[in-house]
């Protein structure tokens, strides 16, 4: 069997980009694209002008003006991006039919068996960004590797507008020195348990023992022993099945009564859901309704109920069970969301 050719693409600065091309006044100054209210947003992303400043995406706008006081904001233009986003893909299915977007402005691609360029990844990844900034005014980074996790990682090596290779003879070298924080995953709480038990690279787990790696680290341990080996089987997912749906409001003044929660509820949230479920299924088949809350403190709580009909009452219910966990604090975000009932299940009871 011969060796994988993936290619993972990686829109540099996307939204920020597009707005970059479509208004050239905003080509020379720190950018960002996020709440279009200057006290109570989140930045969705920027650009690397604003980066140099310490500015990120999901940073409250508030802190990102006080890190860089000429930071021009602009509210996201969604049907714009999305647009722009359809024009990346078919420039992707020039190249392979295997293609798994993982988002607007990011894929992987399978270019294993692909005969173009004499069948080399290395080239079709350059041609597939030369098209991008060609036909689209817009760059992009990209990685070339045997497996599927390597190659998101070196796509990050040259950003912005880069390329990076990682060939078959190369993989083993270049996992040995993986800090495991590259690895797509895992996360800062995940990072902090495996520092404290002495994992900082992908050779120090493979140095530990693999008992303890799942005894300590469940699924995770698993995970990171088999990419710290240099075993990533995961094919490119050309079908992804949605697996929930959400909505929420962050308000421009904090609320904090069960009354002024439920009329949010009751008049916004739960019908856009309602629209928006009924896009994603049909049938409104789902297995949990969910309700989320950040308090005035940015401190975070969720409460999931299993549920099979989609239900307003349920959310009432929930909303009184998470204040209790309000301790006197405001409210500043407020969201709903439904898992849904996979696919392959809910054919299966309509059959039945």
């Amino acid at each position: 069997m011969s060796e994988r050719k993936i290619i993972h693409v990686d829109m540099d600065c996307f939204f920020a980009a597009v707005e970059m091309r479509d208004f050239p006044e905003y080509k020379d100054v720190a950018l960002a694209v996020g709440g279009s209210e200057k006290q109570r947003g989140v930045i969705s992303t920027c650009n690397y002008r604003a980066r140099e400043f310490g500015v990120r995406s999901a940073l409250p706008t508030t802190k990102a003006f006080q890190l860089c006081p000429s930071l021009v904001l602009v509210p996201g233009r969604m049907d714009v991006y999305k647009s722009v986003s359809k024009q990346i893909r078919e420039i992707f299915s020039r190249y392979t039919a295997i293609i798994e977007p993982l988002s607007l402005d990011e894929a992987y691609l399978d270019v294993t068996e692909s005969t173009m360029h004499h069948g080399s990844a290395t080239l079709i990844a350059q041609a597939i960004r030369q098209d991008i900034e060609r036909e689209l005014n817009l760059t992009a980074s990209a990685g070339v590797a045997p497996l599927k996790f390597l190659a998101k990682i070196a796509s990050d090596f040259n950003k912005p507008n880069g390329l990076a290779v990682i060939t078959p003879d190369q993989v083993q070298t270049v996992i040995d020195q993986l800090p495991l924080e590259k690895i797509p995953g895992v996360g800062k709480v995940s990072i902090e348990r495996l520092h404290q038990a002495g994992l900082y690279t992908c050779l120090d787990v493979q140095k530990y023992h693999y008992s303890d790696l799942l005894r300590q680290f469940g699924r995770m341990g698993e995970s990171l022993w088999k990419k710290s080996h240099g075993i990533d089987e995961r094919g490119i997912v050309v079908e992804r099945n949605r697996k929930s749906v959400g909505v929420e409001r962050t308000f421009s003044e904090n609320i904090s009564s069960f009354e002024q929660c439920w009329r949010v509820i009751e008049t916004f949230l739960f019908p856009e859901l309602d629209k928006r479920l009924l896009k994603a299924s049909p049938t409104k088949s789902i297995v949990k309704q969910g309700i989320k809350v950040k308090f005035s403190d940015f401190q975070q709580t969720t409460i999931e109920h299993s549920c099979q009909h989609f239900n307003l009452a349920e959310f009432k219910s929930m909303l009184q069970e998470v204040l209790t966990r309000q301790q006197g604090r405001e409210i500043r975000l407020l969201g709903l969301n439904v898992m849904l009932k996979p696919l392959e299940l809910d054919r299966q009871l309509s059959l039945i």
